[in-house]
């Protein structure tokens, strides 16, 4: 007999598997002789209350054998397979590959950045030395942004059957099997890159190809279908034509320069609404507090020996505008992701234990068309772009230069009032007091003071002058869509040209963006 069974248990006691076994054959009301194998399906905190409860939920096989876990996936041998092109390594130019490989096609990826022994030393010198390579960063190399992201697997997404399958693929190149059942699932930054690793190897190993140092710098077009691709080789600073009837578009949001390429060849790109802000940094320890509604340090401790560091999520609307957090990283580091010289951005991330001492998150506002309109001078489709591109270059003169970012405490931020000392924070670059409502501009400023006071009621305590806001955090999505046909994956007036991905305004994050590539492969196949 198989029944499911669902369990509201303490830390404690999620945390000892001989007492869950011994609630749930309480719960299920078995004999002494009935023999018992349970399969996790899905595990959540629920710290709403001050008694915070862990949820779990089962598979109960009672009196007969669990079956063994088989991933759904197949892959072929693709070296003599007609061909698809990549732009892009990222999770979308990634699964792409994969799923080709599944259909008997076989994937080229060409990847403006470098190999990831490469592309950590590049990161390296950009937080040391404050030098920005613009095509080996945070956001470009192998594996693209996904490589050094947070790792959070968690998606809105509704196709259950899509998300599983990503995460299976994920634990089969190396990430622990828990991101099939947890929640909130996340692999860690410090994990992520032997996953990428991995997924290379078996792409390679089944006959794709992946191409480092390899820029796509032209999309040749005629009668409105893809015929070639000009790839830069930047290693030898050569261009080469590649003939191409098939090229699947996964440059990612930050690949700025194929926007205006596509705007230049006059292939129809679009302004949508993004978001952009700040990034604030609290004390881990201070968060805990208030999600497990803790009166002490000490109590804190107590709480942390069965959970993990705490996480929040935050939404305050007035009048039609949104101030969110975003990308909230527990236990977690403030980087530096700027892909060109003279711009900084910021973004967060944390390791698989979450173990560092602070907890970062993105605070920002929706932009809209109104927001950009008073960018007389840029087109309308390059309009959300630009406003994006103004905020980061002010960022970096707020900063002095460099990749040292604006910062300021938070009431002081509040009060509008100097900070005339900042407080410790993870953002190895360094920071510098700044006045930032000087920097976000009057709306911008409003808008982040409100939803920091409704989150600071919401949330009594997070408040505090402990806690020191970054600037700037602006690409929490790409300001341009570039549209395409739902019936068969492709540009809406170019043959061969399938968008996808973050960078083409469809998926927000790894596990979205890997759904959205793999969808791109089977259109290619048509």
């Amino acid at each position: 007999m198989i029944r499911k069974l669902k369990l509201s248990i303490t830390p404690a006691e999620a945390s000892d598997d001989v007492a869950i076994v011994a609630l749930a054959r309480e719960e299920l009301n078995l004999k002494n002789d009935d023999n018992l194998k349970l399969e996790l399906i899905k595990k959540s905190i629920d710290s709403r209350q001050k008694k915070i409860l862990v949820n779990l939920s089962f598979h109960a096989f009672i009196n007969e054998q669990r079956p063994e876990k088989v991933f759904p996936f197949k892959y072929f041998n693709v070296v003599k397979a007609p061909v698809v092109y990549i732009a892009g390594s990222g999770p979308a130019g990634l699964f792409a590959a994969l799923r080709c490989l599944e259909l008997k096609l076989k994937p080229i990826i060409f990847e403006r950045g470098k190999e990831l022994s490469r592309r950590r030393r590049d990161i390296a010198i950009l937080n040391r030395n404050h030098t920005v390579n613009p095509d080996s960063n945070y956001c470009f190399g192998e594996g693209g942004a996904g490589t050094f992201s947070d790792g959070k697997l968690f998606t809105r997404t509704k196709n259950k059957n899509e998300v599983e399958n990503i995460l299976q693929i994920l634990v089969a190149h190396g990430a622990n099997p828990s991101i099939l059942t947890d929640a909130h699932p996340h692999v860690g930054t410090n994990l992520l890159p032997r996953i990428i690793e991995a997924i290379k190897n078996t792409i390679l190993s089944y006959g794709g190809e992946i191409h480092f140092d390899s820029k796509l710098v032209d999309i040749c077009v005629e009668n409105q279908q893809v015929y070639a691709i000009k790839i830069k080789n930047l290693h030898k600073n050569k261009v080469e034509e590649y003939p191409c009837k098939k090229l699947i578009l996964a440059t990612g949001h930050s690949a700025r320069d194929i926007f205006f390429l596509l705007d230049k060849r006059k292939i129809l790109i679009e302004s949508k609404s993004f978001a952009m802000g700040i990034r604030i940094e609290h004390p881990q320890e201070l968060i805990d507090r208030i999600q497990y509604h803790c009166a002490s340090p000490e109590e804190v401790l107590n709480v942390r020996k069965f959970l993990p560091p705490s996480e929040y999520s935050m939404v305050h609307t007035e009048d039609g505008k949104s101030v969110y957090s975003f990308c909230m990283c527990p236990g977690g580091i403030i980087a530096p992701c700027a892909t060109a010289p003279e711009e900084i951005v910021t973004n967060g991330w944390s390791p698989s234990k979450r173990n560092n001492p602070f907890a970062n998150s993105g605070i920002v506002v929706n932009m809209e068309p109104e927001d950009w309109r008073h960018f007389l001078s840029y087109s309308s489709a390059l309009g959300a772009l630009n406003l994006q591109v103004d905020l980061e270059k002010k960022a970096w003169a707020a900063g002095g230069g460099g990749q040292t970012a604006p910062a300021q405490r938070m009431m002081d931020f509040l009060k509008g009032k100097s900070s005339g000392s900042l407080p410790a924070c993870s953002y190895t670059p360094g920071i510098r007091s700044y006045d930032l409502p000087e920097l976000l501009g009057e709306k911008m400023t409003q808008l982040l003071r409100m939803g920091l006071k409704n989150f600071g009621i919401s949330k009594p305590g997070y408040i505090t002058n402990e806690a020191v806001l970054v600037g700037v955090e602006s690409r929490t999505s790409s300001p341009i869509r570039i549209p395409r046909d739902k019936s068969n994956g492709q540009h809406i007036h170019i043959k061969g040209l399938f968008p996808c991905g973050e960078g083409a305004g469809y998926a927000g994050g790894i596990v979205s963006a890997a759904i959205d590539g793999q969808k791109s492969a089977s259109f290619a196949l048509r």
